[in-house]
C-alpha cells in the first residue's frame, strides 16, 4: 500500500497499515473513505430522535448513490435500513446501529490524534457500520459467489426503554440468517458469549423529618446506597467462567427527595446487573429481594447471547480476522447487543468490530488501522461464507432458516 506523496505505508505491529494521523485536526493522510465516512457519521449527533432522522437519511443516500438495493422499512415511530448484496444459498447479516449515547456537543466534532479518530460513537459502533457500509457496496458491486449479505441499520439499540428494540421487531417479522455479525467494539476479537442484561427498579423507604433535625427521620437516599452496597456483594457477583471473571452490578440513575430542607422518606434507584451465561436470572432476583429495599422490580432484561466458537461460519469470520490480527479469537464480551435477538430464534450470532477504547465514555475512539482491517475482514468473510455453501445446507438441515 502506497504512502502519501508515493511514500510506502509504515506497517504497525499487528501487521495493519499504519498511516500517519493530523494531531487536532479531522483529516487523515489520503484521505481514507473508511474515515471520510466514520468522520461524516460522528458529527451527527444521534442520541435523539431528530438527528437520527437526518443521519438515516444521510446513510440511506450514501448507499443509494453507490448503486446498492436498498429497503427503507417503516417500523411505525422508528425506520431501519436494510441494504442487500449478492445473491446466493448463504445468507450473511450485518448488524449495525446508528444511535449513541448522550454526548457533549465537542464529542460529535470528530478528530484525529495519530492513529486515534475521536468522537462520540467513533468505538460503538459508527466506524464500523460505516466500515460495513463501505464492505456492502463493494461487494454489491462484484456479486460474491455463493452469498447473499444484508446490511440491517437499526436506530436503537442502545434503546433502554421498555418494550421490543427495532432488530427485535424485525427478528418477530421473520428476519432470518445463516449468520449474524454485530458490529460493535471488541477489538478484533469475536465475541461468541456475552453477560445478560437485567435492569432492576429498586425503591428504598425512609422517614420523613425536617432538614433541620435529621435524627429525627430515616433519610431515603443513605439507605440507598447502603441498599446498593449489599446488591453489589450479593451472592451471584462472586461467579465467574472460563469467558469472565465476574458479572456487574452498577448504580445508573439515582432520584430522591423532593425539598433540600425535609429529610427524604423515598428514594428510587436503576441498577444494571449484568449477569454470566449459565446464571439464574430468577435466582438472582430473589437475592436482590432480600436486600431491605421497599421493592425491586425488573425494568428490562435480555438473556447471556452464547454462540458456539465452533460453527463454521464463526470459525471462518475468525480465520479471516486472524490474518489481519493475531490475537483475534473467541471471546466473551461484557456488554449486551442486538445479538440476543437472533440467538433466540436459533441464528449463530457474534459480536465483531475494530480495535479502541472509550465507548460511552469522554475520549472514546476508533484505531484506524484497524478499521481499514476490520472493512477488508468483512469483504474476505463473505467470500468465505459464500465457499461454505454445502456445509451451511447441512447444518441447516430440514430448512428452517426463513
Amino acid at each position: 500500500m502506497a504512502g502519501p506523496r508515493g511514500r510506502p505505508a509504515r506497517v504497525n505491529a499487528r501487521g495493519g497499515p499504519d498511516l500517519p494521523g493530523r494531531v487536532g485536526g479531522v483529516g487523515y493522510a489520503g484521505r481514507v473513505e473508511e474515515v471520510r465516512l466514520a468522520e461524516r457519521l460522528i458529527a451527527h449527533d444521534t442520541s435523539h430522535p431528530a438527528g437520527l432522522a437526518v443521519a438515516m437519511d444521510f446513510v440511506a443516500g450514501w448507499l443509494e448513490s453507490r448503486g446498492t438495493d436498498l429497503i427503507r422499512r417503516d417500523l411505525g415511530d422508528r425506520e431501519v435500513l436494510i441494504a442487500r448484496a449478492g445473491e446466493g444459498p448463504v445468507r450473511v447479516i450485518f448488524n449495525g446501529h446508528l444511535d449513541v449515547v448522550p454526548g457533549y456537543p465537542a464529542q460529535f466534532r470528530p478528530r484525529i490524534s495519530g492513529d486515534h479518530l475521536i468522537g462520540r460513537g467513533a468505538y460503538d459502533m459508527k466506524a464500523a457500520l460505516g466500515a460495513m457500509m463501505i464492505a456492502t457496496s463493494n461487494l454489491a458491486a462484484r456479486s460474491p459467489v455463493g452469498v447473499q449479505v444484508e446490511l440491517v441499520i437499526v436506530p436503537d439499540e442502545e434503546r433502554t426503554q421498555a418494550g421490543p428494540n427495532a432488530t427485535e421487531m424485525l427478528v418477530g417479522q421473520g428476519l432470518r440468517a445463516d449468520v449474524v455479525v454485530c458490529g460493535e467494539p471488541t477489538d478484533m476479537q469475536v465475541g461468541v458469549q456475552a453477560k445478560g442484561v437485567m435492569i432492576l427498579d429498586v425503591v428504598v423507604e425512609g422517614r420523613a423529618a425536617h432538614g433541620s433535625t435529621p435524627w429525627l427521620g430515616d433519610n431515603a437516599i443513605i439507605r440507598a446506597l447502603e441498599v446498593y452496597r449489599r446488591l453489589e456483594s450479593l451472592p451471584f457477583t462472586r461467579a465467574s467462567t472460563p469467558m469472565f471473571a465476574r458479572p456487574s452490578v452498577n448504580l445508573g440513575c439515582i432520584e430522591g427527595g423532593d425539598a433540600v430542607n425535609k429529610v427524604p422518606d423515598r428514594c428510587r434507584m436503576q441498577v444494571d446487573v449484568r449477569y454470566l451465561p449459565g446464571q439464574d436470572p430468577e435466582e438472582i432476583l430473589h437475592q436482590a429481594r432480600d436486600v431491605g429495599a421497599a421493592s425491586v422490580e425488573v425494568g428490562i432484561s435480555r438473556p447471556p447471547a452464547d454462540t458456539d466458537p465452533a460453527h463454521p461460519l464463526v470459525s471462518a469470520l475468525v480465520e479471516c480476522a486472524s490474518r489481519h490480527d493475531a490475537s483475534s479469537a473467541s471471546v466473551g464480551r461484557d456488554g449486551a447487543s442486538d445479538a440476543v435477538a437472533f440467538l433466540q430464534v436459533g441464528v449463530p450470532a457474534v459480536e465483531f468490530g475494530p480495535r479502541g477504547a472509550g465507548h460511552h465514555g469522554p475520549d472514546e475512539y476508533v484505531d484506524i488501522p484497524s478499521l481499514l482491517a476490520y472493512r477488508r475482514v468483512l469483504e474476505e468473510f463473505a467470500a468465505a461464507a459464500g465457499a461454505l455453501a454445502p456445509t451451511v445446507a447441512r447444518l441447516r438441515g430440514d430448512g428452517a432458516r426463513a
